[in-house]
């Protein structure tokens, strides 16, 4: 025969307070991870574009004057910034202000272009709330934990796409670059955990390209352009890769809690459908 029901009540409860300690430290946790995780983002953004400009297209970024190559390295340390912003954003579930973004001076053609284009960087958080875990459930809390992860991805995404745009609109990045090619090469890229071969953060791709006035005349160009990757960019980092692994140790401890927390569920339901079995039976 089942416990008692107000037994299992009592573990469950317990259970809760148990679950909201998780919650409160799986948020720590992550709020200090975020704030790593900007820094990083940051540095490994100014190093992708470094390589990019100096090994991928050298000649590409010397003809640009030296005024342009500043409002180019303003650009992407402020694409960068932006990018930090955006994850301790979505963890507080705040609505984000985009008047901060466009402050470059707009010397000539290419730095008006260069600049226009940070200023997508930003994504929408009015829907934000999301977020917003029910602590003491376990499903919930490991559904916030996922929304969280999906989220830092798609802003790594997002600042990629756009640090990739600067770089076109700035003359160094070849024009010809094909953004559904490039789309699909990156989200190949993202199934795999393992750090890729190369320059960490930068995807590089061999494509075929048809001549305008011969279509029969097409030739292999390679490309290379800024893929920012979660794993690469943890690898880089000593403090990033442990405030990781602290995360991972709190999620064990939840998934943990989360299968008593359901056990106690079920043998609550079996003695409460007992009780009622119980209470409408009679003898005939």
């Amino acid at each position: 025969m089942a416990r008692a029901i107000e037994r299992i009540e009592q573990d469950i409860a317990a259970l809760q307070e148990a679950i909201r300690a998780i919650a409160i430290e799986l948020q720590s946790a992550y709020a200090s991870y975020l704030n790593t995780l900007g820094l990083a983002v940051r540095k490994q953004l100014i190093l992708a574009s470094y390589h990019l400009c100096t090994q991928g297209y050298p000649e590409n970024f010397l003809h640009l004057s030296l005024n342009q190559r500043q409002q180019l390295q303003q650009a992407t340390r402020k694409l960068g910034q932006l990018a930090a912003e955006q994850l301790l954003i979505y963890l507080k579930s705040e609505e984000s202000e985009e008047d901060e973004v466009d402050e470059v001076d707009e010397g000539d053609e290419v730095d008006e272009e260069v600049t226009s284009s940070s200023s997508s960087l930003f994504l929408d958080t009015s829907n934000s709330q999301y977020l917003t875990a029910n602590t003491s459930d376990p499903t919930e809390l490991a559904k916030w934990q996922q929304k969280l992860e999906e989220v830092m991805q798609e802003i790594l995404k997002k600042l990629s796409h756009d640090a990739n745009i600067l770089l076109q609109k700035a003359r160094v990045l070849p024009k010809k670059l094909p953004e559904p090619i490039l789309a699909a090469a990156a989200a190949a890229s993202e199934a795999s955990a393992e750090v890729m071969p190369g320059p960490p953060n930068l995807l590089n791709l061999v494509i075929e390209i048809e001549n305008e006035q011969q279509s029969e005349d097409s030739g292999l160009t390679q490309i290379m352009a800024i893929n920012l990757r979660l794993g690469e960019i943890e690898f880089a980092d000593v403090t990033l890769s442990s405030e990781r692994k602290r995360i991972r140790s709190i999620l064990v401890k939840l998934n943990k809690l989360g299968r008593e927390y359901q056990k106690r569920h079920k043998e609550k339901a079996i003695a409460e459908a007992e009780a009622a079995w119980r209470a409408s039976w009679f003898e005939d």
